[in-house]
């Protein structure tokens, strides 16, 4: 294969003179010859394949142009694939064919060199394969690049991984110039959209089969399994072929190639090459259709039928045009050129002959402007600026093309589809066609796995909580193991149960006697970002400054800091605490009432009714005790008229409601504590400068003096136990007014001592635990995944009965966002309860004594016409002899005498000797 790939070479490398020679001879006499330097490979086949490609060009050109005046003559040197090589072809081209410009090197380290060398001289330097991004920091205004730098394609490789989220990308490239090119724009690209890389494989420009195997091996044994190529055509193929050899071509591992590999690797690679990158993906440089284009590949398909077009000499086409276009317009003056004095000790460098025609034909070149086989031919700062790239996906024998990248509309599936942002509701189906991925999968990769034969994740797990229930590390003395217990750790295991893949994990206390020295959470997820620990399960709660340098899951805990305080019972227990249920207004109604009431009765009922008859000390008695004996049994006195009965029926249900309303009270009063929290929020804490507790390992002690809080009054507790020391003696005994407490743990709190506190505010909003992985891990979405899973399943039920079922089973439920000015649960009953019934009573009061008062005036209007008040007063007390109560038949055992003579009788009989 070599002998036959140097036998074309030796082939395209004659006919290339041969037709330079023809062209030479036939233009001699009408042309000037303008010797050009041509420094690359000769040896190989596509730098020769190359070669034809710019004679075609000038053949192209000059036929097209029969009246140019000028000619360019080709002067070819041989770098040997070498640094110094080129640059001695270089200085031996300048120095003795005085050649007026250089198309090539082939390889970007060696323009470095030549790009000097055509500085000093003033030689203009076209190349079109040197594709590294340094060589545009070199400002030289001799160099121009027939082709785009490799930084130009890495926003198509980013826009590939932002469309597939991935968040991990590994790029494996060569140890020389062209690799390192393009790493800082690649890293800065992916930066910007949140992917991390964790690490890069370099590989040698000349590795061996072993040193290609140990990186590919290496690759294995990490996570990430989406990589960028970046490297030459022939070194690509080798390390490709070695990947699918080792299995690492199969289902969920994602290969993007670089345009310099693409451009190659595809137009090149024969049937039995593409078995080994089925379902890579490709950047390529996008070649518009033409006419001038399908002209060229016709007549190259004649003179070459086993061969396709190159990319690469499509690029040397092009440059050979855009060179002989530069000198026609340039003309023939100046051709000459200028020999620097010898000087002793001089260098061949500084020795160099400064040609007079640099600066025509720099200026010239960067006019020049066509449409060449290659695209718009048009330089920009020296080089050709490329908008457009092909995604092509590597499916059976070659390449399909599912998408492209524009520098205005992204990623799109065809060239004329609007543009649609990533930001949005798109998917990566919006963007690109449908893609084979490695392993014959249509399945996207999920960019990452947990090895195989990788080691297992070293999860560091608090040894001093707060709270045992959440987290607990026992060590056995005996067999030195250590175990991990608690709600953090039981739903971490359940998390894991329900993701698509299996993990392996082994705990590691953290601040064990014999590990590390102990800390604080904070000091723990530290050891995350160092690298000490893969991840963090336990009590740790997500806030904004962690989050700066670890990653969290989704929160599997309620959120915020609550305020408890402690309870106090508001009721005075006195003497007199019998007055308490009534107000003082409700009390002298209610004795009013009574007077009234009873008064009325004895007004309405004196004239007919004989039970209110007798001595005026007897009747005032009568009216009270009436009135009085309605609360607790009927009064003997009977009530004979329609309006008084009316009157004792309406006091008898106000009564009643008054009665019971009171007796309701004073039961509640006495039977029931009347607790309520000694502080209401956190500012009247600030205001009167009283100390508070927080958590000893928490963040809360920085939140609290950022809050406002004095140093002199933070008291930090490490236990439940310790908390409810402080609280109960408080401030005056050297305890606290109230703590900080994170809400999963107030839960927990509350249920042992409900009785005592009560939670009143919750002033800080936090999210509540969640675990801890580094940044940009891929874990976190699938554990976040997993989370949701449990919490809507009953596993999350289970393991909270489990850990936080109540110790005292009288505490209720505590309460999670509470109201933060309760209101009191006793209140004192008053008037505007009650208002209602004494209107009602007062109006039939009102309305009775009305009624009797007009006919009792009417019966004795001329006593009234007389204004005799005395007679008046004396008609009142006597009985009313025509009243109907006078005709209703009375029962034959009743007493037809008053209750009080009846009542004197009696005594007699039972006293006579006292009578």
């Amino acid at each position: 294969m070599k002998g036959h790939n140097h036998l074309f070479s030796s082939i395209c490398f004659v006919s290339f003179l041969f037709l330079c020679n023809v062209g030479t001879s036939e233009g001699q006499k009408t042309r000037t010859e303008v010797d050009v330097g041509v420094v690359t490979d000769v040896e190989t086949t596509y730098c020769n394949m190359s070669l034809l490609y710019m004679n075609m060009s000038l053949s192209d050109f000059y036929s097209s142009r029969p009246d140019s005046k000028t000619r360019l003559v080709f002067h070819v040197r041989d770098s040997t694939n070498d640094v110094i090589g080129a640059a001695s072809a270089a200085l031996d081209l300048i120095k003795n064919k005085e050649v007026k410009a250089i198309l090539g090197p082939w390889y970007s380290i060696q323009a470095h060199f030549l790009i000097e060398i055509g500085r000093k001289a003033q030689v203009p330097i076209v190349t079109f394969s040197a594709t590294s991004p340094s060589l545009s920091s070199l400002h030289s205004p001799y160099f121009f690049r027939a082709t785009h730098d490799d930084s130009s394609q890495v926003h198509a490789i980013t826009a590939i991984i932002k469309a597939f989220g991935w968040k991990e990308v590994v790029p494996m490239y060569m140890d020389n110039i062209l690799g390192q090119g393009i790493i800082p724009f690649l890293s800065d690209s992916l930066q910007g959209i949140g992917v991390h890389i964790p690490y890069r494989i370099v590989i040698s420009a000349e590795p061996t089969d072993d040193e290609i195997s140990e990186k590919l091996l290496r690759m294995m044994t990490l996570s990430t399994r989406v990589f960028v190529i970046h490297m030459v055509e022939f070194l690509g193929s080798r390390v490709l072929a070695k990947a699918k050899e080792l299995g690492l071509m199969k289902q969920g591992y994602v290969w993007i190639l670089t345009c310099e590999i693409t451009n190659a690797l595809i137009s090149r690679m024969g049937e039995t090459g593409f078995e080994t990158i089925q379902g890579v993906l490709g950047v390529k440089t996008y070649i518009p259709r033409s006419k001038e284009l399908e002209s060229f590949r016709s007549r190259f398909m004649k003179q070459f039928p086993t061969s396709e077009l190159d990319i690469i000499g499509l690029r040397a086409y092009d440059a050979a045009t855009a060179l002989a276009m530069a000198v026609e317009e340039a003309g023939t003056d100046g051709l000459s050129s200028s020999k620097v004095g010898a000087r002793r000790n001089t260098t061949e460098l500084e020795a160099l002959s400064v040609s007079q025609y640099g600066q025509k034909l720099v200026q010239t070149l960067s006019e020049v402007r066509f449409k060449g086989l290659y695209g718009d031919f048009h330089f920009v700062g020296g080089q050709l600026q490329a908008s457009v790239f092909e995604i092509v996906n590597v499916i059976g024998n070659g390449g399909r093309s599912v998408g492209f990248w524009t520098h205005t509309n992204g990623l799109v599936k065809t060239l004329n589809q609007k543009s649609r942002s990533m930001t949005g509701f798109s998917t990566w189906k919006d963007h690109l066609r449908p893609i084979i991925w490695p392993g014959d999968s249509t399945f996207v990769p999920k960019g990452w796995e947990i090895p195989t034969n990788g080691k297992r994740l070293r999860i560091g797990v608090p040894i001093h909580s707060s709270f045992s229930q959440f987290v607990k590390v026992v060590r056995d003395p005996i067999t030195n193991a250590t175990t991990a217990t608690g709600f953090c750790i039981d739903f971490f295991e359940a998390v894991t149960k329900v993701m698509p893949y299996d993990i392996t994990y082994e705990f590691i206390p953290f601040g064990t006697p014999e590990g590390r020295p102990s800390g604080n959470y904070d000091d723990l997820l530290y050891q995350v970002y160092l690298g000490r620990y893969d991840a963090v399960v336990g009590d740790t709660t997500i806030n904004a400054n962690r989050s700066s340098y670890v990653d969290f899951s989704l929160p599997y805990t309620p959120s915020g800091v609550g305020l408890i305080v402690p309870l106090k019972d508001n009721v005075k227990r006195s003497s007199t605490i019998f007055l308490t249920p009534l107000t003082l207004g409700l009390w002298l109604i209610s004795l009013l009432s009574f007077f009234i009431v009873g008064l009325v009765v004895w007004i309405l009922e004196h004239r007919i009714n004989p039970d209110f008859h007798g001595p005026g000390k007897y009747q005032a008695s009568t009216i009270f005790w009436f009135a009085f004996s309605i609360m607790v049994f009927a009064p003997g006195e009977r009530v004979l008229s329609f309006w008084a009965r009316l009157v004792v029926i309406t006091w008898y249900f106000v009564v009643l409601v008054l009665a019971q309303s009171y007796t309701a009270s004073l039961a509640s009063l006495l039977t029931s504590q009347q607790l309520h929290p000694t502080i209401t929020n956190m500012k009247s804490l600030l205001a009167k400068g009283e100390p508070v507790g927080c958590q000893r390992t928490s963040f809360m002690l920085a939140k609290a003096r950022e809050s406002g809080f004095l140093e002199s009054n933070l008291v930090p507790f490490s236990s439940a136990e310790e908390c409810d020391d402080l609280l109960s003696k408080g401030p005056t005994k050297g305890g606290v007014s109230a703590v900080f407490l994170e809400v999963p743990y107030v839960k927990l709190f509350l249920g042992q001592y409900c009785n005592k506190y009560k939670m009143v505010e919750v002033p800080f909003k936090f999210d509540g635990f969640g675990f801890v992985f580094p940044i940009s891990s891929p874990l976190v979405a699938d554990v976040s995944r997993a989370i949701l899973k449990v919490e809507e399943s009953n596993k999350a039920i289970q393991l909270e009965n489990a850990w936080f079922k109540k110790i005292d089973e009288s505490c209720p439920e505590p309460i999670i966002d509470p109201d933060p000015n309760p209101s009191i649960s006793f209140r004192r009953l008053g008037l505007d309860s009650f208002w209602l019934l004494f209107l009602v009573a007062a109006t039939v009061c009102i309305i009775a004594l009305g009624k009797f008062t007009f006919f009792f005036l009417k019966e004795n209007r001329e006593i009234l016409y007389q204004r005799n008040l005395q007679d008046l007063w004396k008609k009142f007390l006597q009985p009313d002899e025509n009243s109907y109560i006078n005709r209703v038949e009375r029962c034959p055992c009743s007493s037809s005498q008053p209750r009080w003579k009846s009542l004197a009788e009696k005594g007699r009989q039972i006293f006579p000797e006292i009578v």
